[in-house]
């Protein structure tokens, strides 16, 4: 009988807050076999990661552990600091969450791939720098980046680079589990879907245990033989990938389901998974006027070598009154360049971009007065909230920029209007005092503070939990339903597109391939990269030939 690579039994985790213990993790068990693949599914705070960290005791002081963590038949509760020093890296991995934060900014990347080697050399023998080069030559190579990129700084890698770069270090020491948490957040569809075959193809060779944590259920069905479920700190079902997906039991996992809805899914068409859904949309709803306009918009930039690069190249993009558009594409596609110019923050070469039938200005007062009009809200709410401002300072910027009469009213009314209710029990909140969804609206109550008529959403759920994800797509259709807000939504989530959007515009290489309604669009593609983003998506091919029948 094979001994289990990792047996969790009855695990257990608290953690101290002030004079109390809290719960995070109660009599979880899990098995996972030599060359296996697990996935752990749930929400923020569900307990996962709290799991996964577990297995190499990679938690806080504040943690307490009780229950059995088996890896390869011994005890990790039970190690001492030098035999848990010699099990990771070693023996089992961690690929973390968010490679930009991971990575050393400042260290070249084969000095971070090496790092490992140093401190792990194989059976007590210190190797040379050349064996050091060679091994990293190889880990590079296996996760299909050139080994010249060694002398890479990680800005100078694109974020599926990075990633690569992760589980480089992950198989530095050849270890026989890697836990990966969260490997594909934020990551395009393509580029999600590399990473998520390279994992794959590296277990497969190298007889690799694998535990992959998500809070997106096709993502670990499209890599893992099996998955469980947690919720407040328990698994509330575990079972094959097939059956998980296919016929979820819990009702948790079947809200996770419902969070990423299947393009083609009519039922998911303006209806995002949330327990305060929005009633249908009418069918014969007819957007307004143009609103928001580029015409013939062109954009470049400098290499290195001085050569010109075109970012953005000939585009042509409507976004009318009541209306909302779904931009999407991969990362470096250009998306980003080109509603940063509709913005005015960003100079066009060439091109005009128009409002309400007039084009923008370039400066001054008029340029002013066309931002208060059309308001920009940011991918990371972390990022974009200054973490000493309250939410009422982080809100009234833009009121007091733009000289708002009763600046009180108008937050608060901006706060109500973003769900944030009542407005004064969130005003004196710092953002570490909110969760995820509540960060994300206050930066959509300060776009709203200026009453605009168009938003520009840059990837507005990206970081977020499923149920939280569901919350802010009904937010932004409630907007549009009772203000007449139009959008622009930056997006590599075509899901999200369907879910919302009433048309897709596709840019690849700074063109816009092919627009039209979602239906024409996801159901009917014409441009042969649309039909990659669409394959791209976990179980796409699947996917597909359901929409098509």
């Amino acid at each position: 009988m094979t001994t289990p690579l990792l047996q969790l039994q009855d695990l257990n985790v608290t953690y101290e807050v002030g004079d109390k213990e809290v719960p995070a993790v109660r009599g979880v068990g899990l098995t996972l076999d030599p060359g296996g693949t697990l996935g752990v599914a749930g929400e923020s705070g569900s307990g996962k990661s709290t799991v996964a960290m577990s297995v190499l005791r990679l938690l806080p002081r504040t943690a307490k552990i009780t229950g059995e963590i088996l890896l390869d038949g011994e005890d990790v509760t039970e190690m001492k600091w030098g035999r848990l020093r010699a099990v990771r890296w070693a023996e089992a991995s961690v690929v973390f969450q968010g490679a930009m934060h991971a990575l050393n900014p400042v260290r070249k990347i084969g000095e971070q791939i090496a790092e490992p080697l140093r401190l792990h050399p194989p059976a007590g023998k210190t190797p040379t720098d050349a064996e050091i080069d060679a091994r990293v030559a190889e880990l590079l190579t296996q996760v299909d980046l050139p080994p010249s990129r060694a002398g890479a700084y990680p800005h100078e890698l694109s974020g599926g680079q990075k990633q690569r770069v992760m589980i480089a270090m992950a198989l530095a020491c050849s270890p026989r589990l890697i836990i990966a948490d969260e490997p594909t957040t934020a990551l395009d569809v393509i580029v999600q879907a590399q990473v998520l075959a390279l994992l794959s193809r590296l277990v497969a060779e190298q007889d690799i245990g694998l535990i992959m944590i998500s809070h997106d259920l096709s993502v670990l069905a499209a890599t893992c033989e099996r998955i469980a479920v947690m919720y407040d700190g328990q698994i509330v079902e575990e079972g094959p990938s097939a059956e998980v997906m296919g016929a979820p039991k819990h009702e948790h996992t079947r809200a996770l389901a419902a969070a990423f809805p299947t393009v083609g899914d009519p039922v998911s068409r303006f209806a995002p998974a949330t327990t305060n859904p929005l009633p249908p949309e009418p069918e014969d709803r007819v957007t307004g006027e143009p609103l928001l306009e580029a015409e013939n918009l062109r954009v470049s930039f400098r290499d290195r070598t001085g050569k010109r690069i075109d970012a953005v190249a000939g585009v042509d993009l409507t976004v009318a009154r009541d209306e909302i558009v779904a931009l999407v594409g991969q990362s470096g596609s250009g998306k980003t360049t080109l509603a940063r110019t509709l913005l005015g923050l960003q100079k066009a070469d060439s091109g005009v971009v128009r409002y309400a039938g007039k084009p923008v200005p370039t400066g001054g007062a008029g340029l002013k007065a066309y931002r208060r009009q059309v308001q920009l809200v940011l991918q990371d709410p972390t990022s974009a909230l200054n973490p000493a401002h309250t939410v009422y300072e982080a809100v009234a910027e833009g009121p007091r920029i733009h000289q708002l009469a009763d600046e009180r009213a108008v937050v608060h009314r901006a706060l109500e209007a973003a769900e944030l209710r009542p407005a004064a029990k969130f005003a004196d909140r710092l953002p570490h005092q909110l969760s995820g969804g509540q960060r994300q609206r206050v930066v959509i109550a300060g776009a709203l503070a200026l009453e605009p008529s168009v938003v520009v959403a840059d990837e507005p759920v990206a970081s977020l939990d499923a149920s939280v994800r569901g919350e802010i797509l009904a937010l932004l259709l409630r907007l549009r339903r009772e203000l007449g807000l139009a959008a622009l939504v930056i997006t590599h989530d075509l899901g999200l597109a369907w879910n919302i959007a009433d048309r897709v515009a596709v840019m690849y290489r700074g063109e816009l391939v092919e627009t039209g309604t979602v239906e024409q669009v996801l159901l009917d593609p014409k441009h042969e990269y649309t039909k990659s983003l669409l394959a791209a998506l976990p179980g796409g091919t699947a996917q597909r030939r359901t929409v098509e029948t």
